[in-house]
């Protein structure tokens, strides 16, 4: 089971959410990912799943992609228009 203490981002990500708009939201969206509330986040597993690689929902149109690292740290490595795919 995932034991999600914190989340970091990787130096881009952030400018990427300020220019586009998205800080809050985004903010938003760890808030209950901390909390445990997947459900509002269509939090996944994304393939292949040896990877290791999850992403969740920031709104409709786009999603962040993260990894885990050892003591419960996420790593927010991209923010992914996925509407285009």
């Amino acid at each position: 089971m995932l034991n999600i203490k914190e989340i970091y981002e990787e130096n881009s990500i952030k400018e990427f959410l300020v220019k586009r708009r998205l800080l809050t939201q985004y903010l938003k969206s760890t808030k209950f990912l901390l909390a445990w509330n997947f459900a509002k986040l269509d939090f996944k597993l994304r393939e292949p799943k040896k990877d290791e690689i999850y992403s969740f929902r920031i709104n409709k149109q786009f999603r962040a992609f993260w990894y885990f690292e050892e003591n419960g740290i996420f790593i927010v490595f991209e923010i992914n228009n996925h509407s285009n795919f």
